[in-house]
């Protein structure tokens, strides 16, 4: 960074991109900051900077900035104990007569990065732990650099892999407008890897075989659903109905709904009003927002366990493998216009077989139709490996 960069930052309060210290006197301390701001858990994808030679106020510390204490600061980059090796520079400054080292550590490639195996994070002006959660929000952007899962390509499948009476007959014309298709020369191959369902190696997606593919659970066993309809309020109740739906994308997510539409209960009230009111247990609306959320925002790579829907007496408990991923976390999940995409291109395919109608509204579709039918608020359990829904029953 330049001296004009770093002025303005160096007159800043401390915050999660600056920190001040008088000295090295503390090493401990200062390679904890190192990492912190390699981690760049708010995600500003700028570089922080320890300015050495500063009080907390900001005001000069009257440090000699020696070709010594440069090697020192330097040498916290090739002493091993932070790995992955975080990317710094050392600078020395003269400011208003005021001798300073500018550390700037860039933020990783790929985190989380730990220093002697401890994940360090920088939130506001304090240096502290990260959290399980946070350290789920660092592998999963790691992974956000790279290619998004669901377009990278499954090295063992082929073309051979596609229903390509399916991608041709169901899906292409939902896809590409009709005038396009008429004129589209394009072949098969052309046609899915604009769709992104083929890679340039001829190997089909993730998101390729879950939408298109003969078998999806050969590559993918998690993409199934796990349905239980338990006789009681819990797991060691006896059950009365067991289904495990597997195949095509479409028909998993029209199969399950199925299921929960056939075991969804109706009362109705004639007293006390001219006409009948009707009550669902659950409203179907609420209940296909939150089921299709768990399909969509699941982890396909981080596990092969399937999407569970579990229906006792008194609630429904769905449950999608995965925590949070980017912009939301464990503290924001569920307010409205938080919202951000493990899967992106399996969310463009979910809109185009109409599961999907707006993004980032379901949680607050679902929470609307639970209200109007009379029924308790949603609650969440959201954790580094999974969020759990629990919807309860209408009284």
């Amino acid at each position: 960074m330049t001296v004009a960069d770093l002025l303005p930052l160096m007159r800043d309060f401390e915050s999660d991109r600056v920190e001040r210290k008088e000295s090295i006197g503390d090493p401990d301390k200062l390679r904890k900051a190192v990492c912190a701001f390699a981690n760049d858990l708010a995600g500003h994808g700028q570089p922080g900077v320890i300015f050495v030679g500063l009080k907390d106020d900001g005001s000069c510390a009257g440090l000699r900035v020696t070709d010594d204490l440069q090697q020192k600061l330097a040498f916290i980059r090739d002493d091993g104990l932070i790995q992955p090796l975080p990317s710094i520079d050392v600078q020395r400054l003269v400011v208003d007569g005021c001798e300073l080292a500018a550390v700037t550590v860039w933020p990783a490639v790929a985190p989380p990065v730990r220093y002697r195996g401890v994940v360090w994070v920088r939130v506001g002006s304090t240096t502290r732990l990260a959290t399980p959660s946070d350290e789920a929000r660092l592998s999963e952007r790691r992974r956000f650099r790279d290619l998004p899962f669901d377009l990278h390509p499954i090295s063992v499948s082929t073309i051979d892999d596609l229903e390509r009476s399916y991608f041709e007959r169901d899906y292409l014309p939902l896809a590409v407008a009709p005038d396009v298709l008429e004129e589209n020369r394009r072949t098969l191959e052309d046609k899915l890897r604009a769709l992104r369902f083929l890679s340039q190696d001829a190997h089909l997606t993730v998101v390729g075989a879950l939408v298109a593919g003969r078998d999806p659970q050969q590559f993918l066993p998690g993409a199934a659903v796990q349905f239980l309809r338990i006789e009681g309020r819990e797991l060691t109740d006896p059950i009365r109905d067991e289904k495990r739906l597997e195949g095509r994308l479409a028909d998993v997510v029209r199969r399950t709904e199925e299921v929960i539409e056939a075991h969804n209960h109706v009362a109705v009230d004639f007293t006390g009003a001219p006409v009948e009111i009707r009550r669902w247990d659950y409203p179907l609306a609420a209940l296909q927002q939150l089921f299709r959320n768990a399909v969509l925002h699941r982890s396909y790579e981080s596990s092969n366990a399937p999407v569970r829907v579990y229906w006792f007496d008194d609630r429904i408990e769905i449950l999608s493998p995965g925590g949070p991923f980017g912009h939301v976390t464990d503290r924001n999940f569920g307010e409205p216009h938080v919202s951000d995409y493990r899967n992106p291109h399996l969310a463009e395919a979910m809109r185009v077989l109409g599961f999907v109608q707006r993004f980032g509204v379901g949680i607050q579709i679902a929470r609307a139709a639970l209200r109007e039918n009379g029924n308790p608020a949603l609650e969440f359990d959201v954790q580094p490996t999974h969020v759990l829904v629990i919807v309860r029953r209408h009284q």
